[in-house]
């Protein structure tokens, strides 16, 4: 075969070989990376699933408050951001008095409430929900107990109940420094009249003005302000302390989602963020510590000399 039959023959033979294993070639990496693309669309798509499971599963805890306490959920707005930065969701739920809010405990319609000792003891008492942390405010204390007012000159109380014979007593309803304890005292039985106050300071400025003889307050709010009485003096107290504020949390609440916020509230007072110092702040406390039903002691014993049983129906 002569050179010019070979040129010839090697122009019109292509190499479909070569051919066919570029375009195979070609048609794999196509393949390739519309695999890839669906593989990456997939998996955003599993990511924003997985994201919003996520914000959906944050645990949710009602918080009961008194419907005529004005300005109660405000006073707990920061708490409520920070623990919802915690994956808290914390919503609140009213009651119109204390009898509800144990039935809302009992039935599950509520979690938790932020209330008084003579409160939450009954709480305790009617087994319907358990203390769990309290405050610390930021002079250190965390706990109360009643003292007896009166005119200055006025006897001493005896520790009888004969002493409050004929006096019109005041004090604040359903309170461990009030109440509860003018009951527990039994002095409900010889006083000539009993009045409820509004507030411990209402209390105190009611007795000031002579539409009492005697009042039963809360020893911290008297501190706070017994130097604008002058007129005015201690005549008794209770031997014994009360925790303050405590977080009562319902029995029919998870035990993992109460130990969280649980360990939330105790964690604000070493918490550095502009969060939790919004928090202390606001609430003008040093941290939450924890709290038990020993430390009740004193006011369930209190509360059951008062009459408070499985029973009461938060009112005498």
């Amino acid at each position: 075969m002569d050179k010019a039959t070979q040129d010839k023959k090697l122009k019109v033979e292509p190499c479909y070989t070569d051919i066919a294993v570029i375009d195979l070639s070609f048609n794999e990496r196509r393949l390739l990376m519309r695999s890839k693309k669906m593989m990456c669309t997939l998996l955003i798509m599993l990511l924003a699933i997985g994201l919003t499971c996520g914000l959906s599963q944050a645990d949710q805890f009602k918080i009961a408050i008194m419907q005529d306490q004005k300005g109660a959920a405000q006073e707990y707005k920061s708490l409520v951001d920070y623990l919802k930065l915690k994956g808290i969701d914390v919503s609140f739920v009213g009651t119109s008095n204390y009898t509800e809010a144990a039935n809302m405990f009992a039935e599950g319609k509520a979690d938790a409430m932020f209330s008084g000792s003579g409160v939450a003891g009954s709480m305790i008492i009617k087994d319907v929900a358990y203390p769990s942390v309290r405050p610390v405010g930021k002079d250190g204390t965390s706990t109360y107990w009643a003292v007896i007012l009166a005119p200055k000159g006025s006897a001493k109380y005896t520790g009888s109940n004969d002493y409050f014979t004929g006096k019109k007593v005041m004090y604040c309803s359903l309170a461990s420094s009030g109440e509860f304890y003018f009951h527990a005292i039994g002095g409900h039985k010889t006083a000539g009249a009993m009045m409820k106050a509004a507030s411990h300071g209402a209390a105190i400025d009611a007795l000031s003005k002579g539409a009492a003889d005697v009042a039963i307050v809360k020893n911290r709010v008297w501190d706070k302000m017994k130097s604008a009485y002058p007129n005015l003096e201690l005549v008794g107290m209770d031997n014994e302390k009360n925790p303050d504020g405590t977080l009562i949390i319902s029995k029919k609440v998870e035990q993992k989602i109460a130990e969280k916020v649980k360990s939330a509230l105790l964690e604000l007072k070493n918490d550095n963020s502009p969060e939790a110092k919004a928090v202390l702040d606001g609430l003008n406390v040093q941290g939450y510590i924890e709290t038990t039903k020993g430390d009740f002691s004193h006011t369930i014993s209190l509360l059951k000399q008062a009459g408070v049983d499985k029973s009461f129906n938060f009112s005498f």
